[in-house]
């Protein structure tokens, strides 16, 4: 029976703050799905409109409308966990340099391509860094990181990295077949729209059955002494 009380040794409680720490990073995307089904209403009753071309197609404004909502809401997230933790999250500065640099040309240009290539991009970085630590270094990049919250044998450790290098593989690679190879008869607005779906709800949804499954396998690995540390460092962080 599934067990929810923190005082009985349960790790459950964990695994709900990790998920609405995944949420809190995924603000931006949640951003952006919205102000993009919103733009029109944003464009007619904004200064927003005031700066956008009437003569772009509807889908082309919304990307763009979009886009500056999720540049805006990267800069508050990177701000918002600074001044929560006085410190920053690189997955954070990396998305965040990524989404200005391609979301800004994707604005000039009027062009979604780049800002489509953004999670791909920063998918296939993060699996590189993590495939590389297991070179470079005494030890993987997973084990770095959460070393200080959990005790893991090596091959535990091991594991769990090579599992997040084939997700952000595997994440990158879906987010480029929907955004360019997924639908090539439909109209290109029809095409966007199925891209803006995937990137809250496939992509957010690929996401959370990762983390609970990665949960479960360290469920079978933590000790007690593990749960009550980790959600003592994670509930500071909230």
């Amino acid at each position: 029976m599934p067990c929810f009380d923190i005082q009985e040794g349960c790790n459950w409680p964990i695994y709900y703050i990790k998920i609405m720490k995944l949420l809190f990073d995924f603000f931006p995307i949640i951003l952006f799905f919205v102000s993009y089904y919103q733009a029109s209403f944003l464009v007619e009753n904004t200064f927003i409109g005031q700066l956008i071309d009437p003569a772009k197609p509807d889908f082309i404004t919304a990307t763009i409308v979009a886009t500056g909502i999720a540049i805006v809401a990267s800069f508050v997230q990177v701000a918002i966990h600074w001044f929560k933790t006085h410190k920053f999250e690189r997955m954070h500065l990396f998305s965040l340099a990524l989404i200005t640099v391609l979301g800004t040309i994707t604005i000039v240009l009027g062009n979604p391509a780049f800002i489509q290539w953004k999670p791909t991009v920063l998918n296939w970085l993060f699996a590189a860094v993590f495939l590389g630590s297991m070179v470079i270094g005494d030890r993987p990049i997973i084990q770095r990181m959460m070393s200080e919250h959990v005790s893991l044998p090596e091959n535990v450790w091991t594991t769990l990295n090579l599992s997040w290098v084939a997700f952000f593989f595997i994440s990158g690679a879906a987010n480029l077949y929907v955004a360019f190879y997924y639908n090539l008869g439909a109209p290109d607005e029809a095409r966007m729209d199925s891209w803006v779906n995937f990137k809250l709800f496939g992509l957010m949804g690929l996401t959370i059955a990762f983390v609970i499954l990665q949960a479960l396998y360290l469920s079978r690995h933590i000790t007690e002494d593990d749960l009550e540390k980790d959600t003592e460092d994670n509930g500071e962080n909230l």
